[in-house]
């Protein structure tokens, strides 16, 4: 599993992602609710470990904003009071569940493996190095950042995506974007290709989408 560990005990945020790598995941560590929130929003995690007191924004109030926002990630909270009334108030927030701090860690480990199986999991979903794109939901990401993408900007994406590393002519995209339209602008491919890279490849400092002259489009892996 991936793994976000929000938590601004340093010293145990440290010892949490440690432990999760020996474990054999992938972790990482935010140490305040803004900057744990936008990590959150990363599409290829599997689940996160956030502690309720977290400075800058509560991890209830974190956890009710992804909810919000139509995440499903599954989330464990972290607390040193355990009373029922603050367990109440972190799962109606979204929680998953709850662990009162000291806690063992093979406790931790075991409960991240619960909630995660408990995801229904992610169908038809595209992943080509930092960039994602789910068909069911059609939406796209790229290093965690939800792309804003017109309906045909995302079916020009979700070609590409299927053939990475390989060349995708004029042809196929006229196939399977525009159904074969025979009155088509001439240059409709290439004005849509150019919004592409203003989206997906320039703002995140990429050159991911390539032109091969008289050939078509290649979306590099290597990016």
């Amino acid at each position: 599993m991936h793994i976000l560990v929000v938590e601004d005990e340093t010293r145990l945020a440290e010892l949490i992602v440690r432990y999760l790598r020996e474990c054999g995941h992938t972790a990482e560590a935010r140490h305040d609710g803004p900057t744990g929130l936008q990590a959150a929003r990363d599409p290829r995690l599997d689940a996160a470990v956030v502690d309720v007191m977290l400075p800058g924004l509560e991890g209830t109030e974190l956890c009710a904003r992804l909810r919000g926002e139509g995440s499903d990630l599954p989330i464990v909270l972290l607390t040193a009071r355990g009373t029922v009334p603050e367990r109440i108030a972190g799962l109606d927030a979204g929680a998953d569940d709850y662990l009162v701090k000291p806690f063992a860690m093979d406790e931790l480990h075991a409960r991240l493996r619960a909630v995660a199986r408990r995801r229904p999991p992610a169908t038809g979903r595209l992943t080509v190095g930092d960039l994602v794109l789910d068909p069911e939901q059609q939406r796209a990401w790229r290093a965690g950042v939800e792309l804003d993408l017109s309906r045909r900007e995302f079916a020009v994406l979700r070609v590409l995506m299927e053939h990475p590393g390989r060349v995708v002519g004029r042809h196929r995209l006229l196939e399977e974007v525009w159904d074969g339209e025979p009155d088509i602008r001439s240059n409709a491919i290439d004005v849509h290709i150019s919004k592409l890279r203003a989206k997906v490849d320039r703002p995140f400092g990429r050159a991911t989408i390539t032109t091969l002259r008289g050939l078509g489009y290649r979306l590099e892996t290597g990016s």
